[in-house]
């Protein structure tokens, strides 16, 4: 875990002043530690029942049709409000640096639809929050938020009481 921590780029001050953005760029950069996060983060599934891995906007894309890849199974994208060219439903988020709109479209969950949520790095909890509530009003049964990286100073877990969350690997701020 230290050598794929070691791929991942810290940049200060990024996108505003007190912001410590973890640039994971480098590490997907890198075939062998790209494959290496996507076998470690997809193998625990296997055995699951998974039908579908949802994808953030916009790393998460990177990270969850990856680990579909992996699982066998379709990949589901959840965008910026105004990006999908279907019915959709959305939710409202606060950002650590400011508010924003997701949504996905609205048959993309069939009731009971077993999912991983996935993303590149949990810090607030925001974002996979609302993600996660736009999951449950479409029925869906969550199996794991699965993350790249986590920015455990930051308490993102909290906001997501009830479901299993799995970081491969953990940064403090």
């Amino acid at each position: 875990m230290k050598d794929l921590k070691k791929r991942i780029r810290n940049i200060p001050d990024f996108p505003i002043k007190g912001i410590q953005f973890k640039d994971i760029t480098t590490l997907l950069s890198d075939a062998a530690a790209f494959q290496q996060a996507i076998d470690l983060m997809a193998h625990r599934h296997f055995h699951k029942g998974v039908e579908a891995v949802v994808g953030i906007e916009a790393r998460g894309f990177v990270m969850g049709a990856a680990m579909a890849y992996k699982l066998g199974v379709g990949v589901i994208l959840v965008r910026k409000a105004g990006k999908l060219p279907y019915r959709t439903v959305a939710a409202e988020y606060a950002l650590e640096y400011g508010k924003d709109k997701l949504e996905m479209h609205e048959d993309a969950i069939r009731p009971g639809m077993k999912v991983i949520v996935a993303d590149d790095v949990l810090a607030t909890g925001g974002t996979v929050s609302a993600v996660v509530d736009l999951l449950k009003r479409l029925e869906a049964d969550i199996i794991e938020c699965a993350f790249l990286a986590e920015l455990t100073d930051l308490k993102g877990r909290k906001k997501l009481k009830g479901q299993k969350v799995f970081s491969l690997l953990k940064f403090k701020e």
